[in-house]
Order: structure tokens, then sequence, then C-alpha cells
């Protein structure tokens, strides 16, 4: 776009990267990184296409993360280590909650950017994705698997909310180009801060297994007013109930009435099963996965 996060960032007195992937907006990016001593570096590239599932050579504005963070100077840190990049941007509206599974994915199996560390994304979003992300149990509305899933991957935190008119209008009307959410409230675009979690690895979830507890989630929010004992019975579980003693969690909770953790305790103790090794449920795992990407 015309570059008014990167000019506010500059003012601001950080040095940036800035990625643009409309050709029209280069010139004059690069007159000003040309005017200023090294604090702006210029990228044609498209952050929302970084390493696209594609084969063969990328074209530019695509991008893969190798490259781009070759070029940024950025190595690979421990998960555990302090953020090593902060990436400030606005989510394209145009397949917004594909682009969102797709950056949990790279978070849960630590790919593309995120093989270099626990990478903080600062963006604006659209209001109707951030009360999904940020929804609890009882949201009838808004608590789903993605809300399950980023707030176990993600620290999330609101920065600032600003009014849709503030961005893009319709220039034949004159009102607003996006159109209002039928179910959740959608007047504005949220500027999030999401930090993937330091401890996310902890216990039973690790890179290896993450796609299978992705997995695990999405088919207990199929339907999220059914029993979970129930799904576990489904997945040919024999001791569901005393899972579900052990865990300390009632034999008649819906998927909607458990809370993000209560979903990592569940899929820590079903690695103890033979649930996992069996083949149907890799196969319907990897099915999921090509369905998501």
């Amino acid at each position: 776009g015309p570059g008014l996060l990167t000019q506010t960032l500059l003012k601001a007195g950080f040095r940036v990267v800035a990625m643009e992937n409309n050709s029209a907006y280069l010139p004059n990016l690069q007159s000003l990184e040309s005017s200023l001593d090294g604090q702006l570096k210029v990228i044609y590239g498209d952050f929302f296409r970084l390493d696209p599932l594609m084969s063969g050579t990328l074209k530019p504005p695509a991008m893969s993360s190798d490259k781009l963070f070759e070029t940024l100077g950025v190595a690979a840190v421990p998960w555990r280590a302090d953020v090593p990049l902060r990436i400030f941007g606005i989510m394209p509206q145009t397949l917004e909650r594909k682009r969102i599974w797709r950056l949990l994915f790279g978070i849960y199996e630590c790919s593309s950017m995120y093989k270099y560390g626990r990478i903080e994304l600062n963006l604006f979003i659209s209001e109707k994705e951030y009360m999904v992300l940020t929804a609890k149990p009882g949201d009838l509305r808004g608590y789903q698997a993605l809300s399950v899933l980023m707030q176990i991957g993600c620290e999330i935190e609101l920065l600032h909310m600003e009014p849709w008119s503030s961005f893009t209008t319709n220039l034949k009307t004159g009102a607003l180009a996006i159109p209002k959410a039928k179910v959740l409230p959608n007047d504005h675009l949220c500027l999030v801060r999401l930090t993937p979690q330091q401890n996310l690895f902890t216990g039973g979830l690790k890179p290896t297994n993450a796609s299978a507890f992705i997995f695990m989630v999405k088919q207990c929010f199929v339907k999220p007013s059914a029993k979970l004992i129930d799904r576990l019975n489904s997945w040919s579980l024999d001791n569901g109930a005393e899972l579900l003693q052990a865990l300390e969690i009632p034999e008649k909770a819906a998927m909607r009435d458990l809370y993000p953790e209560d979903y990592k305790r569940l899929f820590e103790a079903l690695q103890n099963s033979s649930m996992f090794s069996e083949t149907w449920f890799y196969e319907d795992v990897f099915e999921s996965i090509r369905t998501m990407n």
C-alpha cells in the first residue's frame, strides 16, 4: 500500500524492512529508502505468500521464508528464546480465515518463518476474526476450533481498534467496502499482537504430532453441542469414561464446554493410548490437512 504503517514506524525511530507486493507503490517506497541512511529497506514481496504450497520456482511477489530471513540477516533461534523478529501488517480480507489457519499451522509445526523462532505478529485483522480468536466457552457463536488452537498457541493482545472508515470505502458509493458480518460484530479493524507461547511444546505436544492435535480439536467442533464422551467412543476408545474422570472433566461435558487447556490435556492423555497409532486416524489427519491448506 502507500506505506502508512512504514512511515509510522520510521517516525517512531525503528529500523524497518518493508515488503510491498504491489509494484505500483514500489517507486515511492524506494525513493523514501534512498533518502534515509539505512533505516529502511524495501523488498518486492508478499508476506502472506511466504512459502506457498506449490512446486517449481517461486515468482515474485511470492517468496520463500529462507530467502527472506537470509536477506534480513536473521538467524534461527531456539523456540524458548526471546522473539527474534517483530512483524507489522494488515491482513488482506480476501481468504482471511484461510490465511489465519496457515499461520496457525506454521506455529504448531515450526514451519515456514516459525523455523526461525517465535516470530511476533502485529496485524490488523477484522473484528469478527478477533472475536473468534479470543472467544471463550459459553460463546455459542464465537467459540470454535480456531479459538482453542490460537489461544493455546499464542498470547493474544488487542492493541487498538480502528473503524473500517479509516481504511476503505467504496469509490462509487462512498459506503464502507467491507460488509457487516451477520453473526459477529465487524465494525472495526483490530490491531492484534500474536506472540507464540514459549511453553507451547511442553508435555506430549510436539511439532511432529501437532497436526494430529489440530485434527483432534477440529473433529471435536464438528458438532460443538455433542458430548465429548460420544466423540471418544466414535474413536473406538475403550476407556473414555476413565480418561475423563482422570482429567476431572465431567462425563456429560459438551465440546463447547471445554477450555483450551482441557483440549491440550486431553490430547496428551490420548498420547498414552493406542488410538494415535491407528492407521485410520492418521489417514484422516492427512486428509484434513490437505483440505485446510
